[in-house]
């Protein structure tokens, strides 16, 4: 079934949004939920494994691995499969990684759990944009991959404390369970409500790895996991910024997490919407509004309210991300699904290069705010890539004209 056919279905709708990205959202809700709750619930997974808690931050780096290699890798492979297949396929295998992990009885099972519970991450997102945006009229292409995006956000500011909190209180082995059955409801909620499609037959890998001939796709991942480093340079330290710096109390720190949770939700909103109006403006408009909040992170970080300020606006700059997945879709031509996917290797990659370069500026001595400085100079590096992507676009488009 081709994109034009998802489109003239009718589905049910719950608000603004129909059954089938409803289903799409809880299956992002689950990833999320499960990607960040055990960020929360180490020090008990290091007692009960007997490791150090650095030692057992492995899991987190296992995960991360697992999305940056399965994303393509699963893309290319599974190409003739139909969308509809591939989304119970990979959350599945997500299903199956998050109960590994609540059963696995070692550390090392659980690295390997974990690992492969990131495997399907990337793929999934990329796999549900695409058969979200083809269920969407074409001015409203943003709007639905956003919908389906509300998953991951909400995962912040609700799922995640959530999943601690029973972590906490029943054992870190409850939080993955639970992932596990959100997994599972997904599979059947992905069963009834997605529009079932046909496998396409002219898609095979080699069309797939096409996209990686592309320089407009480079570009687009680049601005990614570049421009977007800056928000996880920042957060990935926001704890001691807000502890150390602005005076906030330990107990109102979770409180102040959901801000940057509300942050993402109205970033997404926001961005989508900005995008099905114009889409390379609305990523320019995204990435200077994100070196603004670090800016203004760095110089004001110093009293309880600027810091409630400043994790709103940092947890808006995911106000890029619809745009992003957007602009892969565009130029990837016949390789949609890995461009898709690949746009969550890149994020990932965000989140690594980000936290590793705001760990040197704060090694170096210069402070829990200088992850602002770094933030706003990885921001300054994705307008650059942004701006030499506009400006290929339009020489080629002029050549175009030229030889017309």
């Amino acid at each position: 079934m081709s994109d034009d056919a998802l489109s003239s279905i009718p589905a049910a709708r719950w608000g603004g949004m129909s059954s089938a990205e409803l289903a799409l959202a809880v299956g992002g809700f689950g990833i999320g939920t499960g990607e960040f709750a055990i960020m929360g619930l180490l020090p008990q997974v290091a007692g009960d494994l007997s490791v150090s808690v650095p030692y057992a931050g492995h899991v987190i780096s296992a995960y991360a691995i697992g999305v940056v290699v399965g994303a393509p890798l699963i893309a290319v492979l599974a190409a003739r499969y139909s969308r509809h297949n591939m989304l119970l396929a990979l959350m599945s295998l997500f299903a199956l990684g998050n109960l590994a992990s609540a059963a696995a009885g070692s550390f090392g099972l659980l690295v390997a759990a974990r690992f492969l519970a990131g495997l399907p991450h990337g793929a999934y997102f990329g796999v549900a944009a695409l058969v979200a945006a083809g269920m969407a009229a074409p001015h409203q292409r943003a709007r639905a991959i956003g919908r389906v995006m509300m998953g991951l956000t909400v995962a912040t500011l609700v799922g995640t404390p959530l999943a601690a909190w029973f972590g906490q209180a029943l054992g870190w082995r409850a939080a993955f369970a639970i992932v596990g059955a959100i997994s599972v409801l997904t599979v059947v909620l992905t069963w009834f409500y997605v529009p079932k499609d046909r496998r396409n037959p002219s898609a095979s890998p080699l069309t797939e790895l096409g996209a990686l001939g592309k320089s407009q796709v480079w570009l687009t991942l680049g601005i990614c996991a570049i421009g977007c480093g800056g928000m996880f340079s920042v957060f990935s330290y926001i704890t001691p910024a807000l502890t150390e710096v602005a005076g906030v109390s330990l107990g109102t720190v979770p409180i102040l997490l959901s801000v940057f949770g509300a942050g993402m939700i109205l970033g997404n909103i926001a961005g989508s919407r900005l995008a099905d109006w114009r889409l390379m403006p609305a990523i320019g408009i995204a990435l200077v509004f994100n070196l603004f909040a670090y800016v203004l992170f760095y110089f004001t970080m110093n009293t309880p309210w600027m810091a409630v300020i400043n994790v709103l606006l940092i947890g808006g700059g995911f106000a890029v991300v619809p745009g992003i997945q957007m602009r892969l879709m565009d130029v990837a031509g016949k390789a949609q699904t890995l461009a898709a996917a690949l746009s969550h290797s890149a994020f990932n990659l965000a989140n690594a290069l980000g936290a590793w370069l705001g760990g040197l500026s704060i090694a170096a001595g210069y402070g829990w705010t200088s992850t602002g400085l770094v933030g706003a100079m990885m921001a300054v590096a994705g307008i650059g890539i942004f701006l030499s992507s506009v400006f290929l676009e339009r020489s080629k488009k002029t050549a175009a004209l030229k030889v017309a």
